[in-house]
């Protein structure tokens, strides 16, 4: 077995895939790397095959029909061989100094009963044009360097969280949870990175600035514009992710957990609200009265939560009055952060 699988969903990525690839090669024999070909038109196949041929007990092309981001993750769970599992989107890479690191710990966990049902390492926001870089920490969440439960874990700050870049699941955990995600949908990372925390017993928190989250193309999906073009499947994901965990039976275990998922889902709503306001069309305003609805009437005590006691209950004000006063509100803030 391996110490850790590492999935590259592609599609039509032969202009930067190759930097991915490269910065994975350095683990050696000791990972796995999951080239998942989606359907490509151009020579995305033919590089996957030509690593392949070079690195034959390294890495493995994978050849489907497109099915989206999220069936490209499925290939790679469902075929993985390794201790840990990793997604590295084709666009990314890693450190090469922070993957030396993380596989000399996956190494001393080898064969450990006790070892992390999660490691949690750093990412690197790379504005890689600009020559602008922001790290993402989580030394105010977890103790460096020790195995720790959600009980253990401290307190979020507003722009922090356990997005997939940031994870690397042991494998049999993602298999035991049942996560699966949906084709030919965007955001699905959401997903992933949500429904399999219930599950994580042990956590392992790894001060190292692992991942290199490529921002710049202005096709990518966090981009405000194509965001609301998706706009149909961000709402799908939010109404997956809302329903996925029942936070009353996590919060008797997890308090601090099921406080933190609650969050995650009344960000999502709050994003799916606000896009939807700026769309400005009688369709969307729909669309935004009907996701909250349908909150409502399957969970009560969660819209209240999200209605009355979270962020995204200040994106659905009543009125014209109370959409122009969200949207003032987010484009404040949107300078003030300066989002992307």
């Amino acid at each position: 077995m391996k110490l850790l699988t590492v999935t590259v969903p592609c599609f039509n990525s032969q202009d930067y895939m190759k930097r991915c690839i490269e910065s994975l090669l350095p683990a050696g024999n000791e990972i796995e790397i999951l080239i998942i070909d989606d359907g490509s038109s151009d020579d995305t196949g033919k590089i996957a095959d030509e690593y392949e041929r070079t690195y034959p007990n390294i890495v493995h092309a994978i050849h489907k029909e497109n099915g989206g981001h999220g069936s490209g993750v499925n290939a790679g769970m469902q075929l993985a061989d390794g201790m840990y599992f990793k997604v590295v989107d084709s666009d990314d890479w890693f450190d090469g100094d922070a993957l030396e690191k993380l596989m000399r710990t996956l190494r001393n966990f080898e064969n450990r009963k006790d070892a992390p049902d999660l490691v949690v390492c750093n990412y690197v926001y790379d504005h890689l044009e600009e020559g602008r870089t922001k790290v993402m920490n989580y030394r105010n969440l977890f103790p460096i360097g020790q195995l720790c439960t959600w009980n253990e874990m401290g307190h979020f700050r507003p722009s922090q969280y356990l997005i997939m870049h940031a994870l690397v699941y042991k494998t049999e955990v993602l298999k035991g949870c049942g996560v699966h995600l949906p084709e030919h949908t965007f955001y699905v990372d959401n997903i992933f990175a949500n429904q399999p925390l219930p599950y994580v017993e042990r956590i392992f928190y790894l001060d190292i600035d692992l991942y290199h989250y490529y921002l710049g193309r202005e096709d990518q999906s966090v981009n405000e514009n194509v965001l609301m073009k998706r706009i149909d499947q961000q709402i799908k994901v939010t109404k997956i992710v809302s329903r996925q965990t029942d936070l009353t039976e996590v919060k008797l275990r997890y308090p601090k957990l099921a406080a933190y998922l609650c969050r995650n889902i009344s960000i999502m709503m709050a994003i799916s609200s606000i896009h939807l306001l700026l769309i400005q069309t009688e369709d969307a305003y729909r669309k935004r009265r009907q996701l909250w609805q349908e909150i409502k009437a399957r969970d009560r005590k969660l819209y209240t939560k999200l209605k009355y006691g979270t962020l995204s209950g200040f994106t659905y004000l009543p009125g014209k009055i109370g959409g122009w006063a969200t949207l003032s509100g987010y484009r404040m803030a949107k300078k003030v952060v300066q989002f992307q």
